[in-house]
Formats: structure tokens, sequence, C-alpha cells
């Protein structure tokens, strides 16, 4: 039976399709990598991997190997989960991948619910769901705003939401107030960076915003918020946080308003695993509590 460390940083490599990535995933250095899937092939007497400049490739024994170390993967996951759930007690780490807004203004917010609950659990938050991919072990759950693609995913809606248009208290006595759609062409908009913007769900409001002056832009909405919390300009953020904020004051709210979607994913295998379980039932609390805003 081979080194159960070495078999996860083997599998690392496959799915991030590199050394490096497969460090930075486990958050080792590349020259604990490299030394272990050495050994890791000098004991099986084979070839694993071809490192590449472009990453890392399996060979037809690496392929091989991969599916037999899936299996074990599965295997000492689930039986870790059951010796920590004997005696009612959840534990281990569970990584969660979020947009942004839901992970600030949602989860953060409430994440001492979960540590009292379960003190053992450890939370891990990445806040960007894009390019997270739950079949390579990237992440336990995603939170993304469009239905995921990846087949073999257990896939549920978590909730809809409202996007609206935002000024704060300042900036519309310093400019006065926003009786229609195109008094904005005469004002500033906190927007998205053009380049940044590739996915749809990102393009919701472009139209309004056309002819506007675009006079801070960011990738992070968290950066939006306070550029407009700041009096910068007006901006498009979620209602369920904005409409708390008493420094800002929600503008058009009948013309400007359009409805998403979050989405939550989970590996099939890791679904009933009672850390993952534990942490899907706290996000749908988190949700049931904002229903109102929602």
């Amino acid at each position: 039976m081979e080194n159960w460390d070495d078999i996860r940083i083997f599998l690392a490599v496959a799915r991030q399709g590199g050394l490096t990535s497969a460090a930075t995933s486990l958050g080792i250095n590349h020259s604990t990598v490299a030394r272990r899937l050495s050994g890791l092939e000098k004991r099986l007497r084979t070839k694993l991997v071809i490192r590449t400049p472009n990453g890392a490739m399996l060979t037809s024994a690496g392929q091989q190997f991969f599916a037999h170390a899936g299996r074990i993967e599965r295997e000492t996951l689930a039986a870790e989960q059951h010796v920590y759930s004997a005696d009612g007690t959840v534990s281990g780490k569970v990584r969660l991948a979020t947009r942004e807004a839901f992970g600030a203004w949602l989860v953060c917010p409430r994440i001492n619910l979960l540590k009292r609950r379960h003190p053992d659990l450890k939370l891990d938050l990445i806040s960007e769901a894009r390019n997270i991919s739950l079949l390579k072990r990237d992440a336990d759950i995603t939170v993304s705003l469009h239905y995921p693609s990846q087949r073999r995913v257990i896939v549920q809606k978590l909730t809809d939401y409202r996007l609206g248009l935002f000024a704060s208290h300042d900036y519309l006595r310093e400019y006065g107030p926003i009786h229609a759609v195109e008094d904005l062409k005469d004002r500033d908009v906190i927007w998205y960076v053009d380049e940044f913007v590739d996915m749809d769900e990102q393009r919701y409001m472009q139209r309004i915003i056309a002819n506007s002056r675009q006079s801070f832009c960011s990738t992070n909405i968290l950066a939006q918020y306070a550029a407009m919390a700041s009096g910068m300009g007006v901006g498009i953020i979620p209602v369920y946080h904005a409409s708390q904020d008493p420094t800002l004051v929600r503008v058009l709210p009948d013309d400007v308003e359009e409805m998403r979607t979050y989405w939550l994913s989970v590996h099939p295998e890791a679904q009933n695993l009672p850390n993952v379980r534990a942490v899907i039932d706290f996000l749908g609390e988190v949700v049931r509590e904002k229903k109102n805003l929602f």
C-alpha cells in the first residue's frame, strides 16, 4: 500500500496539470511535490508523469494509477469521515468556492455560527468560482452565478436575488437626484473593467450604463461597493447587501432591477460526507435568514 500523502500529491499533479499548480493547491513548495512524486515513481518502478514546458502529462501507467488513486482517495475520505462522525463530531476541512459578494456578504458575517456548531470543522473560502473544478477536487462545494456545465456534479438552486442601482446620500446631495435612466449619461457610474467582463452575468446592465461616465472600474465588486459608499458614483450591486447600508439609497427601483440566481454544486461522492453536509446545511440556513432581502 502506497503512502497516502504521496498519492494525494500525485492526484493534485494529475488534476492541476503541473507540479507548480499542484504545489499551490496543496499549500506546499514545488520541490516537495517533485521529490515525493519521484519517490512514488521509484517505488512503483514506472514513470507516471512526463514533465513538459507546458505542464505535466500522465503516461499510460499514470492514467491507470490515477483511476486506482481516485478509489483510494474516496475510501480514505469516507473512512475518515466515518470515524469522525461516529460520536456525532463533524471534523476535517471543507473548501468552498463562491462569488465574492456571496462569500463576503452572506457567508462571512455568519461564519461564527458554523464555528460554534462544529468547532473541529475548518472552512476554506475561495472567492472565485469561475475556474474551479469539482471533478478535479479544486473545491468540495461551489456557489456560482450560472448553472454548472460540468457533468456528474450535484446541483441545486440556492436562491434568486436582485441587483439594483445604488448611490450614497452624499453623492445624490452633491450632484442631485436621478429621475430617469437617461439621467445616468451625465453621472459617474462604477462598473467592471470591460476587458475582464467575460461572463454574461456581468453584462446584465451594460445597456443602462453604455453612455455614462465610468469614472471608476474594478474587477472586484467589494471595491465597487467601497467606492460607491464613499460617494464616488452610482453602482449596481446586490439588493440584499446594499439595502442594509444606511449610507446608500436605491436609485430608480422601478426601472433598474435584474434577477440572478446562486447555484450550489457538490461532487456526488462528497455530498453525503458529514463535514460537507454540515457546510451545505449552513449555507441553506444563511440564505433562509435573508429570504426577505432576496
